[in-house]
């Protein structure tokens, strides 16, 4: 059997086993992105969450030395909710971004690469693999923009033809030498909705992202957020979809191929006050199966309660209080005292104050001060 035969082969398994998108590219150095990321690091517009070295990071040799080709696949999430459920004056909810409905994408994606490694080696025993899913160290949209999935658009998504931005990546390199697929041509034009629209401005310009100011980053920090963050984060929980949102690609895309992604309403659109009491064991029996539980709940906590004083919600006061007084973390503890500023009832205002009297943190006194602040407001 020749490569271009083998590969029409793991083309039509990877149709059975619920791949929606695969192609296929060389495993050559990506030297224009090792260029941009040298850029992004001079910039500090890095997130910190990358894994490697910019080399491993751009030369897939590095990481499987008998490398030839590179394996990109697809699949295609919903961003629409059946059954989504409204938040009232009571009871306020939070949202999670798309990309963390249902499964943790991570598993699903994982699952389908082993199928799919596995059909590979039974054609071709002496066949090598190494499987990727966003934590590795290759950069699965510059993969996948290699190997024809989409293109690279403004927002820093891939776009496919199919399926908009709305898809999951993963990768596979491997010794096997595939015949590679064409790169799709860039159709953005002079589209600037999603840099337009951006809440905080981390769309640079298009194509580059500074994931210091970006929303879908600073959800997931574990520390104080800074104050013109606070004000944008609005009830998101977790990640951002604004720049996905506005993107005519993405126009009436909604596609439920995969059981795993269909979200549970109250994960993905979740009350907020819970969060204020909720262990960690609770949490992580509650949203231990989604991705975006993966950084613990601190900072899912500290934007539930950012989200409370977006809402302004009164009846969240007694429970902020508690936070603000007896959680051992300095953090937590500051972020409710805002929130409580935030919300701006007398009982929050001489809670604060009492509270003041006591507290030691330095950080969480000037939060303290900043509720306050919010007196003459």
């Amino acid at each position: 059997m020749n490569v271009e035969e083998l590969k029409q082969k793991v083309i039509a398994y990877s149709k059975e086993i619920g791949i929606d998108k695969i192609g296929f590219t060389t495993a050559d150095v990506f030297g224009e992105l090792k260029e941009r990321l040298r850029r992004q690091e001079e910039l500090q517009y890095q997130s910190g969450f990358e894994k490697g070295t910019i080399e491993e990071r751009t030369e897939p040799r590095r990481l499987l030395p008998e490398a030839q080709s590179i394996i990109a696949i697809a699949l295609a999430y919903p961003t629409r909710m059946k059954n989504a459920p409204r938040g009232t004056k009571e009871e306020r909810r939070g949202i999670f971004c798309r990309a963390s409905w249902g499964t943790d994408y991570h598993v699903v994606l994982r699952e389908r690469l082993k199928k799919l490694s596995d059909y590979i080696k039974e054609l071709v025993p002496d066949a090598i693999t190494k499987e990727m899913v966003d934590t590795g160290e290759l950069s699965d949209r510059a993969v996948a923009e290699r190997a024809g999935i989409g293109f690279s658009g403004k927002n820093c998504s891939i776009i496919t033809p199919e399926f908009g931005s709305f898809v999951y990546l993963g990768e596979m390199i491997t010794n096997i030498p595939f015949p590679p697929d064409s790169p799709i041509e860039d159709s953005c034009g002079d589209c600037r909705k999603c840099i337009d629209a951006c809440p905080t401005g981390a769309l640079v310009q298009g194509g580059q992202l500074n994931a210091q100011r970006c929303l879908a980053f600073l959800t997931q920090t574990k520390s104080f957020l800074a104050d013109e963050f606070r004000v944008e984060l609005g009830n998101r929980l977790y990640g951002c979809d604004t720049c996905q949102q506005v993107c005519p690609r993405n126009k009436q895309i909604d596609f439920h191929h995969h059981p795993e992604f269909e979200p549970d309403p109250e994960l993905a659109k979740p009350k907020l006050k819970p969060f204020l009491k909720m262990s960690n064991r609770e949490f992580k029996e509650k949203f231990g199966e989604v991705s975006g539980s993966w950084r613990g709940k601190k900072p899912i906590q500290r934007n539930a309660m950012i989200a409370l004083a977006h809402f302004k919600d009164k009846t969240a006061v007694n429970d902020l209080i508690d936070v603000m007084k007896h959680d051992v973390r300095p953090d937590i503890r500051g972020t409710a005292a805002w929130t409580l500023g935030k919300i701006g009832t007398e009982d929050a205002f001489v809670a604060i104050e009492m509270a003041m009297e006591k507290e030691t943190d330095p950080q969480v006194l000037y939060e303290m001060e900043k509720g306050l602040q919010f007196q003459n407001v």
